[in-house]
């Protein structure tokens, strides 16, 4: 699914081919010349830039981007500093934003309640006495999102795409993902002392001696280590059909007793008769440790995880032991300012309602309405390209153009609004504003189960710089914050916006026919619309793509992995294809007068490169490529641009430089 988080970040946007305003000349900057082009081009256009740009301390990275956050937080800060200030009638989205952001500012409250809003938590756990009491409180708790081991949503039914279901999927570990418990290598092994040495603080801020914290620790550790043999990897969660696994619920009773699934859905109000189990072994595993672990370890485990989901909304000491672990994990030298703080955790909390707000004061109509014509120019572009693939059937170009022409196309914000009447903030209340959001939002999610899939949900903030395709509802989502540069100019030449947002757009009308999407048919279930044939050779030119990346080095002998980002590559390979098609739609793609010193060709092309304009410390950098689906910023750049021909004939490209691929060893897929 193309709408998870870490990660979806890419851009979109701009405007219709020949009836664009006076444009402005942009003028670029930075260019390295004692880079040759085909070398490297994204330090080509960016080295300069690079060398000198500094990571703000509380970042782990600064640029473009996902970075781009970090000044919409601050936007973000500015409004909310606003309304906190205001008399606001009660009940209305500014009195509840106010006072949640007052109260998360307010840290000599927070500081002098300490630990105190989770100690009635800490009694419940005390009070379990056997597995089903365990469950009981598991299952409680995850209605605020205090989650454990069991990971529980509604969505859509793959197979029924027009249908929410219960999902379930694996969950359990504190690590980011499964091989951080098994990796020997020495960063991966200062992680997992920095994890140790975090959950021992836990513990000890809440009155445990040092031994005892510690050999706590080691017990959660344990657990933790246990249930993460039983996770399938980052790569093997991309098969699509291997997880899905819809069953009745009976059965899952049947397959895994000592969990006690009737009661469990019980608990979490989740009314059904069956469930997708997205991830079978996880649960497998489960059943059987909550026998072999003894309950009072299960006590400690659970502890550890309550602690350490609410350590950033307690006292100072809970929000300083989460951000050292946080360090060693990302590299983030000091703390974000609190403010920043404070308006990330409302934007997840509260987002359409600051929404709102934001898009009140910085969106403008005009770019929504330029961004859909650029989307629609995008689309014509695809299906010309779509017309001319030398591998695919005529039957099957059919169904592929009958599928992008019916792709939901959204801008900027939501056409309704989330009604937040339900939740109730308070200025001296931080961590109950916290629950009060959390439990708000799981009840939203609990209300559509076996309900109609509403088409007009989005599943991220219109605030937020990003785009996804979700290719079960077959929608592309473009938010209001990402229309402004690097991405989007209204005014720029058309060159550097088809390079920009453009790239973008294209990127993400291709997750339609990545090798998920492909998947999915034009209603958004998993179903076959492919001759065997056809697909064989789809399958062909995706390995290509995995094969390629697989040779990028990262940092030493860190590589991309090309299984798991195959999806994002491939469309970051078409995106750029269709942009630039789209591009030599216009009036101004057939002009050859230079701009600044640059072709309006060249000009696109370094629009490519400034739109990933990313410098991030390493211990991020490894955490991506563990975690990430997408390619690190320069491999979003170099990695399309070898394998496009234009860009050859752009900037002279010739065999011996570093980014020429002979041109039968370039990937055409789309």
């Amino acid at each position: 699914m193309k709408r998870s988080l870490f990660l979806i970040a890419t851009v979109f946007a701009l405007a219709a081919c020949n009836n664009t305003p006076d444009k402005n000349i942009v003028d670029i900057q930075g260019i390295d010349s004692s880079i040759k082009p085909g070398d490297n081009f994204f330090m080509y256009v960016n080295r300069k830039w690079y060398d000198t740009a500094q990571i703000p301390p509380s970042q782990p990275g600064v640029g473009a981007y996902m970075f781009m956050n970090y000044p919409q937080r601050l936007r973000l800060q500015g409004i909310l500093d606003s309304v906190s200030k205001a008399s606001n009638s009660a009940g209305s989205i500014e009195q509840k934003l106010g006072d949640f952001y007052a109260s998360g500012m307010d840290t000599n409250t927070i500081n002098k309640r300490g630990y105190d809003p989770v100690k009635p938590i800490l009694t419940r756990i005390d009070s379990i006495t056997d597995v089903a009491s365990l469950l009981k409180f598991v299952a409680n708790e995850a209605k605020a999102y205090n989650n454990s081991v069991i990971g529980f949503y509604v969505g859509a039914d793959n197979k029924n795409s027009s249908l929410n279901i219960a999902h379930l999927y694996q969950t359990g570990i504190g690590l980011p993902e499964r091989d951080y418990y098994f990796n020997t290598d020495a960063s991966n092994t200062s992680i997992q002392q920095a994890y140790k040495t975090y959950l021992a603080k836990l513990f000890e801020l809440t009155g445990s001696d040092a031994a005892t914290a510690s050999r706590n620790a080691d017990i959660v550790y344990n657990i933790d280590k246990q249930l993460a043999a039983s996770h399938r990897t980052n790569i093997e969660l991309r098969d699509i059909n291997a997880n899905y696994n819809k069953m009745a619920v009976a059965t899952l009773a049947k397959r895994q007793p000592n969990i006690g699934w009737t009661d469990v859905l019980n608990e979490l109000g989740a009314k059904t008769d069956s469930i997708d189990v997205s991830q079978p072994a996880y649960y497998d595993k489960l059943n059987t440790v909550l026998k072999t672990i003894p309950i009072n370890d299960w006590k400690i485990y659970l502890k550890a995880y309550s602690l350490n989901n609410y350590a950033d909304v307690l006292s100072k000491p809970f929000v300083d032991a989460s951000f050292e672990f946080n360090k060693v994990i990302s590299g983030q030298a000091v703390q974000k300012a609190r403010g920043e703080i404070i308006a990330s955790v409302i934007d997840q909390s509260l987002g359409e309602a600051l929404g709102q707000l934001y898009v009140k004061k910085y969106f403008s109509e005009d770019a929504k309405k330029r961004a859909l014509e650029l989307v629609n120019n995008l689309q014509q572009a695809f299906s010309a390209r779509v017309d001319k693939l030398d591998w695919m059937s005529d039957s099957t170009k059919a169904k592929a153009k009958e599928k992008l022409f019916v792709i939901t196309k959204k801008i900027g914000y939501p056409d309704k609004w989330r009604d937040y009447s339900n939740v109730t903030t308070a200025k001296d209340k931080y961590f109950e504003n916290v629950v009060a959001a959390a439990s708000n939002n799981y009840q939203y999610q609990l209300a559509k189960l076996n309900k109609p899939v509403d088409r007009s949900e989005w599943f991220t903030t219109p605030s937020t710089v990003t785009a996804y395709n979700n290719p079960s509802a077959n929608e592309i989502v473009f938010p209001a914050a990402i229309l402004q540069p690097p991405y989007f100019d209204n005014n720029a030449d058309d060159a550097l916006n088809y390079g920009g947002i453009g790239m973008v757009i294209g990127h993400e009308m291709t997750h339609t026919f990545d090798d998920q999407g492909a998947q999915f048919d034009k209603d958004g279930n998993v179903k076959n619309w492919w001759t065997e044939e056809d697909y064989d050779k789809f399958k062909t030119k995706t390995q290509q793509v995995i094969d390629l990346y697989n040779t990028f080095t990262v940092l030493d002998t860190v590589h991309i992995k090309g299984a798991m980002t195959v999806g994002e590559n491939t469309a970051d390979i078409s995106g750029v294809a269709v942009a630039y098609d789209a591009f030599k739609m216009t009036k101004e793609g057939h002009d050859t007068t230079k701009i600044g010193g640059f072709t309006p060709d060249q000009r696109f092309f370094i629009s490519v490169a400034r739109i990933w304009r990313v410098k991030m410390k390493d211990e991020f950098m490894r955490l991506w490529v563990n975690n990430n689906p997408h390619s690190l910023p320069m491999w979003r750049v170099n990695g399309p641009l070898m394998n496009n021909p234009h860009f050859y004939d752009a900037f002279n490209v010739q065999p011996g430089e570093k980014m020429y691929l002979p041109e039968k060893d370039r990937i055409y897929i789309w």
